[in-house]
């Protein structure tokens, strides 16, 4: 059922380390962070993943890990008020560990990103709130690099388990970004995507 629009919506998905935060911060716009709705890491309900070099682990890039219901009703909540309360996750410790206010302001459109992002897009539309839908996309190995040295950078799991996870990512990029753009998701460049949601907000 549609909802009274205050605000859309930009959905930016694409894999991690593809640029997300980035653009993000070049847009300027209110963003609501995707990844606040992973569940806990002592979730029973959690995917595990066979990788090569040790024992099996959770599948954080798999969207069962993550509630997806949570995350819409909050697009649904910010669209219609321009005001939620959002989860504030530790990825070091996988889980919840507060929560904070979003506010809209007098922002028209904010931006809704992460790697699970294109789970939302088809509901989004459907309630008429999407203003726009984006993949991001780079070479898969300049992403491998970017994520690996973010993540190591902020400890957000054991070493060996980030390059584990980063090679096997490296190999899955192309399927996801299928995924997302069979979701109904454009896939874009960083720099081709920051132009287009420009021209977005400016005919807004």
């Amino acid at each position: 059922m549609a909802v009274p629009v205050r605000s859309r919506v930009i959905v930016i998905a694409g894999p991690s380390g593809s640029g997300k935060t980035r653009l993000c911060t070049r847009l300027g716009l209110p963003v609501l962070n995707l990844d606040d709705f992973y569940k806990d890491g002592d979730d029973p309900t959690l995917p595990v993943v066979e990788l090569a070099g040790g024992a099996p682990i959770v599948d954080w890039d798999s969207p069962r890990s993550w509630s997806e219901a949570d995350a819409l009703a909050a697009i649904e909540q910010l669209c219609a008020t321009g005001r939620t309360d959002v989860p504030a996750y530790d990825i070091s410790q996988s889980r919840r560990t507060g929560h904070r206010v979003l506010d809209l302001g007098d922002s028209r459109c904010f931006v809704a990103e992460g790697i699970f992002a294109q789970e939302v897009v088809g509901a989004c539309r459907t309630r008429g709130v999407l203003a726009d839908a984006i993949c991001l996309t780079q070479h898969p190995v300049v992403t491998f690099v970017r994520r690996l040295s973010r993540d190591l950078r902020e400890h957000r799991k054991p070493p060996g388990v980030l390059v584990r996870r980063g090679l096997h990512l490296l190999r899955e990029q192309r399927r996801v970004v299928a995924h997302a753009e069979a979701l109904g998701c454009r896939v874009l460049h960083p720099d081709a995507a920051y132009a287009e949601i420009q021209r977005l907000l400016v005919s807004a």
